[in-house]
């Protein structure tokens, strides 16, 4: 497995409930998740592959494509000190309008 500090041009985004990091040039990601006291914890997924990354700074949220047709998204409010969105559910469902929406132009 390699590191984080191996690969190259490294973008974090903190959530909520992880530390992202974004390898833009392998188009690689991996989620740190959080401890009860917000730091990065030692618990990671892998580096799994991504097809687009857009940050929305308006409404501090990004979605992240997870394939080439953009079919699957996974989207995250980014934590801002302070931040009104720990105390609510920080995984919510959202509408294929709302998606549509995200991914516009």
């Amino acid at each position: 497995m390699e590191s984080d500090e191996s690969k190259n041009d490294v973008t974090s985004i903190e959530s909520c409930n992880s530390v992202w990091l974004f390898d833009v040039k392998a188009m690689e990601f991996k989620r740190k998740i959080r401890n009860t006291s917000g730091e990065a914890d030692t618990v990671s997924t892998d580096w799994r592959p991504y097809f687009g990354l857009e940050v929305d700074e308006s409404n501090k949220s990004f979605v992240v494509q997870l394939n080439e047709s953009g079919t699957r998204l996974l989207k995250s409010w980014i934590h801002k000190n302070p931040c009104n969105r720990c105390s609510d559910s920080n995984t919510t469902e959202i509408s294929l309008e709302e998606i549509n929406k995200a991914l516009e132009p």
